[in-house]
């Protein structure tokens, strides 16, 4: 008859066996996982063999009810799973998080959110399964994290649009300056017709890449209303560079707010029978492989995407340990310049 058991099982060990193991008491294992100062060295370096020699792996339940956390940290994307695949920044920001936490005893949880489930969102968030929350891709009418921070740490990705959350943690990049730098290089060229492709504006990004287009016209006192609006996927760049050029006024610059905006608005020129940069130079914004691969390689501006999601990690980490953090973290950002921008002149 079998016993149920199998030939090769063995009880798991457990924190009284690493202790013998180590010659030290149960309290002082206890203290070496749980990294509490004031052990020595040779004590944790005895007890740590004795771990790695056993496969003891602590009870992070147990842990859990001493410590008062689940070693979880929740990444909600309050967007669709087609755009959260689509996108390479998504993918980015996640594995600069992920990167970041591999070195923690944190493991990260994903949410795919959108604003028809914000309250299973705020159930799961409210509800003691996770010890902080980052959140991307932040839209003004998603109010699934209004005053959550006062229960449960939360780091943005990008900065809010809401003065409801003007207290937020965030990490950002300077989309503005950077969007003005684009603009400018444009100008720098020699084109003074510049359109530009806008994202969402309930959304920072959108939003303050168009003050940064705006901004760098103004300063160069040229025309700022050439202005259509996409969502930041190829289609709608497409969609939006039709309409502009349906428009029939003379464009020989665009700035598009995103790359794939950008390469959805090289299909709608060429198809037109326009040369880039020929007729209209291009530029966009996130330097990722839709810029890179595009024909001609795309002027863009550079946003590190990967160190993003590894400070916003940081942040929410050391919120969650008690640690001094700054609330805002800007990231820099840089202009590419590759072939669409070639000067009228080269």
């Amino acid at each position: 008859m079998s016993s149920g058991r199998g030939r090769d099982a063995h009880p798991a060990p457990t924190l009284e066996m690493v202790a013998a193991a180590a010659g030290v008491s149960r309290a002082t294992v206890s203290r070496v996982v749980n990294a509490a100062p004031n052990v020595s060295d040779a004590i944790a370096e005895a007890v740590n063999e004795a771990i790695l020699k056993l496969n003891y792996v602590p009870n992070r339940a147990a842990r859990s009810l001493v410590s008062r956390r689940t070693q979880v940290i929740a990444l909600v994307v309050p967007e669709t799973t087609a755009k959260l695949f689509s996108d390479p920044f998504f993918a980015t920001v996640v594995q600069g998080v992920a990167l970041y936490l591999s070195d923690t005893d944190f493991t990260l949880n994903m949410l795919i959110a959108s604003e028809m489930r914000s309250e299973k969102t705020r159930r799961y968030l409210l509800g003691g399964n996770a010890d902080g929350a980052l959140v991307v891709s932040h839209h003004e009418g998603d109010h699934s994290y209004d005053r959550l921070d006062l229960s449960l740490p939360i780091v943005y990705g990008g900065r809010p649009l809401l003065e409801s959350e003007s207290e937020s943690y965030f990490v950002d990049v300077d989309n503005v300056a950077g969007a003005a730098e684009a603009t400018a290089h444009l100008i720098a060229t020699g084109r003074r017709s510049i359109a530009t492709i806008a994202g969402p504006q309930d959304m920072p990004p959108g939003f303050d890449r168009l003050r940064g287009f705006r901004r760098a016209m103004a300063d160069a006192r040229l025309r700022s209303d050439l202005v259509e609006y996409g969502d930041f996927t190829p289609d709608s760049g497409a969609e939006a560079m039709r309409r502009l050029l349906d428009r029939g006024e003379p464009i020989d610059g665009l700035f598009a707010a995103n790359d794939q905006m950008a390469a959805g608005a090289y299909s709608v020129i060429l198809e037109r029978g326009l040369r880039i940069p020929h007729d209209i130079a291009v530029a966009g914004f996130d330097n990722n492989y839709f810029g890179s691969t595009a024909v001609p390689a795309l002027t863009t501006i550079d946003q590190p995407s990967l160190e993003l999601g590894r400070a916003m990690a940081e942040v929410l980490v050391r919120r969650i340990e008690g640690k001094p953090v700054d609330r805002v973290t800007m990231m820099p950002t840089r202009l590419i310049v590759r072939a669409s921008t070639t000067p009228r002149d080269a």
